[in-house]
């Protein structure tokens, strides 16, 4: 497949929409598709001496409601997903890693949604302050392996995020 025409219909600062077609060469067949452009995001899984996994709570406008999920940001222009997680971990919850361990890197929406979300694994951490945008109000709070599973399991995770990270996590222990 060959994107053969693109044309921005939309763009916000946050993200830009496209009206993408696609064409098989050999084949023909075409897709066509408005494509959601995102630079990508930064997941930080931070864990403690403790094994407790660091979580945030806030508003999620499409969902409609409060979520807890693993602290996460978009990537500024230039830069990589290891740097934008440590920014984001220090901003969102005042947090430091000394250690970082790239955990998994997905699409988070391939049907529509051109972002990549890098999940790494935060150890070793010194608590800060933390400095939310203006547009954020975040709570921050500790929960045990198993508190989590079982939150997972339940249905009170509804984060893909939270949810790929944390499997993925368990998996490699």
């Amino acid at each position: 497949m060959k994107i053969t025409s693109s044309k921005q219909v939309y763009d916000c600062g946050l993200f830009r929409v496209t009206e993408d077609v696609a064409v098989d060469a050999k084949t023909k067949f075409q897709i066509k598709r408005s494509v959601v452009r995102h630079i990508g995001s930064a997941v930080m899984m931070a864990v403690d001496d403790r094994k407790r996994v660091l979580l945030v709570r806030q508003y999620r406008l499409p969902a409609d409601k409060y979520l807890w999920e693993l602290p996460a940001g978009r990537l500024d222009a230039g830069e990589k997903p290891l740097q934008a997680a440590k920014r984001e971990l220090k901003e969102e919850t005042g947090y430091a890693a000394r250690k970082w361990t790239k955990l998994a890197s997905f699409w988070a929406s391939p049907g529509f949604v051109q972002e990549r979300m890098t999940v790494f694994l935060a150890r070793d951490l010194t608590a800060g302050e933390a400095t939310p945008m203006d547009d954020e109000r975040i709570e921050a709070r500790w929960f045990k392996r198993k508190e989590l599973a079982g939150m997972i399991s339940s249905g009170a995770i509804e984060d893909a995020k939270t949810i790929v990270g944390f499997l993925t996590w368990r998996q490699k222990k």
